[in-house]
């Protein structure tokens, strides 16, 4: 059975693959199927929602590469308890708040809800310490 942990992780990986599809259905409203189907060796750039829905999920792939491994490494050290829970918990919920932030060009909110995604994570890497 997962932990609550390792859940969040799974939700958030979920959280992921759910921008991308939002992402690669936005970008089918600004590129012709040609392009979307090809190479795209020609550098095209979203505009307006779309761009920062693209620039958001960029942000969340990051995110996901720093806050996997110290998941991991607390699960593989059976390193969970409170404080670790509710690190990922935070993280969570500043990641969910982050996308529609971003999304919508909510100046400083975005900035806060990163900040506190990131002090999560970052306090993940300090408890596995």
């Amino acid at each position: 059975m997962f932990s609550s942990e390792l859940n969040i992780l799974v939700l958030y990986g979920l959280l992921v693959a759910v921008t991308i599809l939002a992402q690669a259905t936005g970008a089918a409203t600004q590129f012709d199927m040609g392009y979307l189907l090809g190479s795209r060796d020609e550098k095209r750039t979203l505009e307006g929602m779309v761009g920062r829905l693209e620039r958001a999920l960029n942000n969340s792939i990051t995110a996901m590469a720093l806050f996997a491994p110290a998941v991991l490494v607390l699960s593989a050290r059976n390193a969970f308890d409170g404080t670790t829970l509710a690190a990922c918990q935070i993280f969570l919920v500043a990641r969910v708040l982050y996308l529609p932030a971003y999304v919508f060009n909510l100046v400083g909110f975005r900035t806060l809800v990163w900040m506190a995604g990131f002090a999560a994570t970052i306090a993940l890497y300090l408890l596995a310490i």
